[in-house]
């Protein structure tokens, strides 16, 4: 049975990186540390609507609606999944970064250096949402740890 003492988690509460915690939670042993990996994909950062933000007070009250908004969901996601992985008697850290999603995880992985990096799949074809894939082929490449992709749940 696979017992990593350091398991990386990419999950943003989504319903595939919901499948992916139920795994690393299961993975996660008394002593283990799981590193919880929140990107914010870089599209958000251009994110200022349409045509009827026709001026800069109006723009900067709705990129502030945006981000305290996102900092909200992030938030209400770390405090659902920090008691649970807590609860498996491993200790519990998370980061949260803008990028590329990918690019991101290598970036972490590299720093905490993990035995386990668990990530959930895509969302199927026609379900909503926004598409902010991981590159899964650079990612193998660029990880000197075992990929675990998660199934999505039916």
């Amino acid at each position: 049975m696979l017992q990593p003492q350091r398991i990386l988690l990419a999950s943003h509460g989504t319903p595939g990186a919901r499948a992916a915690e139920s795994i690393a939670l299961a993975l996660a042993m008394p002593g283990a540390t799981l590193f919880h990996l929140t990107v914010v994909p870089d599209f958000w950062r251009g994110m200022m609507g349409d045509d009827w933000l026709n001026n800069v007070a109006t723009r900067a009250a709705y990129c502030s609606h945006v981000e305290t908004e996102l900092g909200r969901e992030i938030e209400r996601h770390r405090e659902d999944l920090e008691p649970r992985v807590l609860a498996t008697g491993a200790r519990y850290t998370a980061r949260i970064v803008l990028g590329k999603p990918a690019d991101c995880l290598l970036a972490y992985a590299a720093e905490s250096d993990p035995q386990l990096v668990v990530i959930g799949s895509p969302r199927r074809r026609g379900m909503p949402g926004l598409r902010s894939r991981m590159q899964v082929e650079g990612l193998v490449r660029g990880l000197a740890a075992p990929l675990l992709v998660a199934p999505y749940p039916e």
